[in-house]
């Protein structure tokens, strides 16, 4: 008697401490159907990975942990990894491009959530509103920040970085009525036209100039620790400094000790590098706003990053042309 052809196994993995309401594959299952098994693991790292995991011929990771070349070898049957998110960079593309494995993102979600969350932060620190509050609740009404409070038409709002979630970002701060500007050399010329916003040539020349600036740009060897001692220099001490990228674009120690410093005003940050705060030293930087790592998070966000690695999981297991591709395969 014939043996039964074995079905493609997708794996899902989540980090331990996933939130409740994210847990379990079932929408996953939903998307790909009849034609593979979907099955939910948690692993907080990649010396977790059971062989369960590294046999499967589709794995989509949640999590930012590192994929090292080690594990990748040890994906006997992988047609495709899928890292359930925008960025990448702790994934070993290059490793898995020599073992024929693509590598995919989700680029197209939370676009709207992550360039909403970066106005917020930007507007909490232009309006002051965390100190304000903090007054409001020890059963104050003085006003002491009024200095500090400023017309959005009268500044700047620098963007680095003006892909799909810089663009959007830079149309809110426009609505708003902020000037705005970027910094993106890998655009085309005419850009700026198409959007309606300035461009700068260099990262120098927009960070003198701008009050707010907003970082949306990936991590990777040319833009890590792209702000640092020298960049927070050139910034205005009134100037806010917003990430909703990644961590590493920022270096950590330098925009700690320039708040301390009173060398710029404030930041707003949604990733750090070496996520969470350590201590509680950190915690208590004057004039920061950290949100956990949560720009990108929605109801409606979840359920459409899902739905695309899912998705892209489907297309592999039919051999059918994968979207979002990001190692060249």
């Amino acid at each position: 008697m014939p043996t039964a052809k074995r079905k493609p196994q997708i794996a899902v993995v989540d980090w331990k401490p996933a939130p409740a309401s994210n847990s379990g594959a079932e929408l996953e299952a939903k998307v790909i159907g009849a034609v593979a098994v979907v099955k939910y693991y948690l692993a907080d790292n990649e010396a977790d990975f059971t062989p369960a995991i590294l046999k499967s011929d589709a794995i989509i990771l949640w999590q930012n942990t590192t994929v090292t070349e080690a594990t990748i070898a040890k994906m006997t049957n992988c047609r495709v990894f899928i890292r359930n998110g925008v960025g990448y960079d702790t994934v070993d593309i290059a490793a898995a491009a020599r073992r024929g494995i693509p590598v995919c993102n989700v680029p197209d979600y939370g676009t709207e959530e992550v360039a909403d969350h970066a106005i917020a932060l930007a507007m909490a620190q232009v309006r002051q509103l965390f100190p304000l509050n903090r007054e409001a609740m020890s059963l104050g009404w003085k006003l002491h920040v009024k200095g500090k409070l400023r017309r959005l038409s009268t500044l700047t709002f620098g963007i680095v970085g003006l892909g799909r979630i810089g663009t959007a970002c830079a149309l809110r701060a426009k609505a708003l009525g902020f000037r705005v500007v970027f910094y993106d050399p890998y655009l085309p010329s005419g850009t700026q036209k198409a959007v309606g916003i300035k461009r700068v040539d260099s990262l120098a020349k927009l960070l003198k100039q701008a009050d707010v600036i907003s970082l949306h740009c990936p991590l990777n060897e040319e833009t890590h620790y792209l702000i640092a001692e020298k960049e927070l220099a050139l910034m205005k001490p009134t100037a806010y400094l917003v990430n909703t990228a990644r961590g590493g674009v920022i270096k950590k120690k330098a925009v700690l000790a320039a708040l301390r410093k009173g060398v710029i005003a404030g930041a707003g940050l949604d990733v750090i590098e070496d996520e969470p705060l350590k201590t509680k030293a950190e915690a208590r930087t004057p004039n920061l706003i950290a949100t956990c790592h949560a720009a990108f998070c929605s109801v409606e966000g979840m359920i459409e990053m899902r739905t695309t690695s899912a998705r892209i999981a489907k297309q592999a297991v039919l051999g059918q042309p994968l979207d979002n591709v990001v190692n060249g395969l």
